[in-house]
């Protein structure tokens, strides 16, 4: 994929396997596009596990932000990262899906919620549930675009780039948090020369050496733009990056008819420790949000 800032990014596509489903978007209810933590990327064993298992229930779509795996460009952590998942959001509407729903673990939790606030649905396509969009027929099997195959139908004369439904997984609510002794040690590889040299060859992620300016748009601001759009906050009580008051900040600040707010006892950080039980439980909560076609617009 090309972002709309000219990023070449890689990413993977993975019809619908469900019931009743032959692959392809014909088939599939909507996609789900899927944004992985700090130094992940599209081909991370967890990541690929959360995929076998959100298939069950859509088409996936995933890719590796900026500056990870084998994309192009630098990391901002958070920034604009937001301008990967419209990039993907877009292709997902391009191979025909109406419904599209984004996913993201940790930092790709931070960048869903501000992409859903960023990127939001015009009067006339909550009107028209995105049915006019004329999708491309998918292959069947697994479609891999690497840095350098670009999809084009992106960016302002292209699919429309806003999610239907956002869930957010092990997510920080606001910026610069270091109350926690792996997220000072975050805090140390981003901003230090050599911490970002250990990223780039340790971790195999490229961090922009700027500070942000201006500052963006926290998750706990972005979070009461996105209504009417569901929004699901999924934090664990053992996780060792945030504390529990970061998850329920971000619901208390979302609109209360349509944010739900899941606390899992047990539950680490992100998509490393997310076990198939709740990735089934998070995949069946986006379903309930995509409403039948046969019924008409949403």
């Amino acid at each position: 994929m090309r972002t709309s800032d000219g990023v070449r990014i890689e990413a993977a596509y993975d019809p619908y396997e469900g019931s009743g489903g032959h692959g392809g978007s014909a088939e599939a209810p909507g996609a789900i596009v899927l944004a992985h933590g700090f130094s992940g990327s599209v081909d991370r064993p967890a990541l690929r596990r959360a995929v076998r298992v959100f298939t069950q229930y859509g088409a996936v779509i995933t890719f590796s932000f900026r500056g990870h795996g084998g994309s192009g460009g630098h990391s901002t952590v958070g920034d604009l990262e937001v301008l990967d998942v419209a990039a993907a959001v877009g292709w997902a509407r391009s191979l025909g899906h109406a419904r599209v729903a984004t996913v993201g673990f940790s930092m790709g939790g931070s960048v869903v919620v501000r992409h859903g606030a960023l990127h939001r649905p015009t009067a006339h396509e909550r009107r028209e549930g995105h049915e006019g969009h004329e999708g491309r027929e998918a292959h069947e099997g697994r479609t891999v675009a690497r840095a350098g195959t670009e999809h084009p139908g992106t960016g302002p004369a292209g699919p429309a780039e806003h999610s239907d439904a956002v869930v957010a997984v092990s997510a920080p609510a606001r910026w610069y948090y270091r109350g926690t002794a792996p997220m000072r040690r975050l805090h140390w590889v981003i901003q230090k020369p050599v911490g970002r040299l250990v990223s780039r060859y340790g971790l195999r992620t490229r961090i922009h050496p700027h500070d942000w300016d201006p500052v963006p748009l926290s998750p706990v601001a972005a979070a009461p733009l996105l209504a009417p759009t569901p929004l699901l906050v999924v934090h664990g009580d053992q996780d060792r990056y945030f504390p529990v008051d970061h998850p329920d900040s971000l619901a208390a600040a979302g609109d209360p008819d349509c944010t739900e707010l899941w606390l899992i006892e047990g539950f680490g950080h992100a998509e490393n420790a997310a076990e198939p039980e709740l990735l089934h439980r998070i995949g069946s909560w986006v379903g309930r949000q995509w409403p039948d076609p046969a019924a008409g617009p949403a």
